[in-house]
């Protein structure tokens, strides 16, 4: 084929005979670009095989994290707010999923799992290009790299979503996709290939397994930021702000907590022990931080709340990711008992202390519990789960080792200061195009008929 698709190239240029070399050059470039043109895609390292087995257990990972969002947070973070902004909440979770999710396959997805350097990947996967049926990716040798892009893409798009949390109840639709946009590019996908797409942080030996920089320190730092430069809900500290239907957010957190076991678990990349083991971590530490939470509210407060022991469930949830897969069971129960501890405090004690209106508590969980889970992992890593037949594993201060504690301080402090950079920029640059916040008649009218024209019956 691509021998008669050069000759047909060379027909079409009438050379004279006697200059034979540059029949010869011509010849030859038409044949490289017959075999571009029709060349198909080839399997990214030699000797890797897809295997079915992991491949089905990442289609079922695939759709439990995209169940996270889509109806996880969109009902928990509704279930959350007053009732004249839940349609609005909904909406946010809907358009990140939308927006992200295309912009993940045209070039994101590129620029963070392609290429080399240091600090972002290339183009060379723009619009899929060059994936094919049994295309690997490097990072997932026993999966189709499509599966792996689209793994990839469920994390990107919870990830934005949560942001959102922070600035519930009186941000602009039209803004937040804005910002959903350029947050993608500036901080999400530097902070992806950093980690997990060859970049520096991973050359360092930084121990994420599922996302405790990516996704819960830049959620959470972002979060911050953007309530911050939006400023406090009208109303904060003065009325009552109090969630309009807790049994929406009980169900999200079930949601969520299941959809964590794909989160977690399948960032093992394939159905093997490693996933089994980060898995039982995850839903350990999820429940050591219900019951602390719930715990301590009972004890400061004389009664537990539901909101408390969802609250906890998630901060252990989120704390617990970044060291999952390289634990022992019983120490995602101590980090799930650290997270429900550290993170009820910056939730009822130092978010009111400093009035910043994080509404939903997006750094106060993720944020805080992102930072903690991360430096963590370089404690309670252990051999026994870190090690295989070709890589000795990785020990953390419990077992002796102080360096990864230091690699991993630097991971935490790295995405920090990249995210509240890149995020501060995200939010300027979309303030040229549209104002950032509601104005206060709409936001007490509410979000749900100010931006969007709808609203709850009775």
């Amino acid at each position: 084929m691509h021998s008669s698709f050069a000759r047909g190239l060379r027909k079409g240029v009438r050379i004279p005979y006697e200059c034979g070399p540059l029949r010869r050059r011509i010849s030859r470039a038409a044949t490289a670009l017959a075999a571009l043109i029709v060349a198909q895609p080839a399997l990214a390292q030699e000797g890797a095989k897809i295997d079915g087995a992991d491949t089905g257990f990442m289609i079922a990972a695939t759709a439990l994290v995209l169940m996270m969002t889509l109806p996880g947070l969109a009902l928990f973070y509704s279930g959350m707010v007053r009732k004249k902004n839940v349609l609005a909440t909904m909406a946010q979770s809907l358009i990140a999923t939308a927006l992200v999710s295309l912009l993940w396959i045209g070039v994101a997805y590129s620029l963070a799992f392609s290429g080399d350097g240091a600090l972002i990947g290339d183009a060379s996967r723009a619009l899929l290009a060059g994936i094919g049926l049994d295309t690997i990716s490097p990072f997932a040798k026993t999966i189709p790299e499509i599966l792996f892009m689209i793994y990839q893409m469920t994390f990107a798009v919870i990830t934005c979503a949560l942001v959102a949390g922070s600035v519930a109840e009186r941000m602009r639709f039209s803004a937040f996709m804005l910002f959903c946009a350029l947050w993608l590019f500036i901080v999400y996908v530097p902070s992806a290939h950093w980690v997990w797409g060859g970049g520096f942080l991973q050359k360092m030996g930084l121990l994420d397994f599922a996302g405790g920089t990516v996704v819960h320190i830049n959620a959470g730092v972002a979060g911050l930021v953007c309530a911050l430069v939006l400023g406090n809900r009208v109303g904060f500290g003065r009325e009552n702000l109090s969630p309009f239907d807790l049994s929406l957010a009980v169900i999200g957190t079930g949601l969520l907590w299941v959809g964590w076991f794909g989160f977690n678990g399948g960032s093992a990349l394939a159905a093997n022990s490693r996933a089994v083991f980060a898995i039982v971590a995850t839903h350990l530490a999820a429940c050591a931080g219900a019951l602390m939470w719930s715990g301590l509210e009972w004890v400061q407060r004389g009664k537990p709340s539901v909101l408390g022991v969802v609250s906890g469930a998630v901060a252990g949830l989120g704390t617990i990711t970044p060291a999952s897969g390289y634990i022992l069971p019983w120490q995602g129960v101590v980090i799930g008992l650290i997270a429900g501890a550290v993170c009820y405090w910056f939730c009822t004690v130092v978010k009111y202390k400093l009035r910043y209106d994080d509404t939903l508590d997006v750094f106060g969980v993720h944020g805080v519990g992102g930072v903690m889970g991360t430096l963590l992992a370089g404690v309670f890593a252990t051999r026994a789960i870190t090690a295989s037949e070709s890589d000795p594993g990785v020990a953390g201060l419990l077992e002796g080792d102080p360096h990864q504690l230091y690699v991993q301080a630097i991971g935490v402090l790295v995405t920090v200061v990249w995210c509240v950079v890149g995020t501060f920029a995200s939010l300027k640059i979309a303030s040229l195009f549209t104002s950032l916040r509601v104005n206060s008649d709409d936001e007490r009218e509410g979000l749900d008929i100010a931006l969007h024209g709808e609203a709850l019956h009775q």
